[in-house]
């Protein structure tokens, strides 16, 4: 399989913490820069997050810094998003990426692989 797949969301009230988890096969992983999207309803996609492949580059959105943060175990060919301090504007549809970058890009557009998105809904 060459789109990730991710794992993790759910329902959490505000103020909770959520870890989201994003596996793809070696061939789309090995390398990759990997990113964190998310989408809510009526509102375009949005960056959250990126790493590096080996792990040194990580970027945040200003909306999520201090409160996420992302990983990755290559051995394991998995990127992970921890998040806490959930907040009701947290709620949307989680998405795991890969670039065509090997620098993390804030830009959608330089992703390629796509996963289908898991949901994370946070209550108020």
């Amino acid at each position: 399989q060459v789109q990730p797949v991710e794992s993790g969301g759910g329902l959490v009230q505000a103020g909770g913490s959520l870890r989201l988890s994003c596996a793809a096969s070696g061939r789309t992983f090995f390398g990759a820069t990997m990113g964190w999207f998310r989408q809510a309803p009526g509102k375009e996609r949005e960056f959250v997050a990126a790493i590096s492949w080996n792990g040194n580059q990580i970027y945040y959105a200003d909306s999520v810094k201090g409160r996420f943060t992302m990983s990755r175990d290559n051995a394991k060919n998995t990127v992970y998003l921890q998040m806490n301090s959930l907040k009701p504007e947290d709620t949307a549809t989680y998405y795991c990426a890969r670039s065509v970058y090997s620098n993390p890009r804030r830009d959608h557009t330089t992703y390629d692989y796509w996963g289908q998105g898991t949901q994370v809904t946070v209550s108020s």
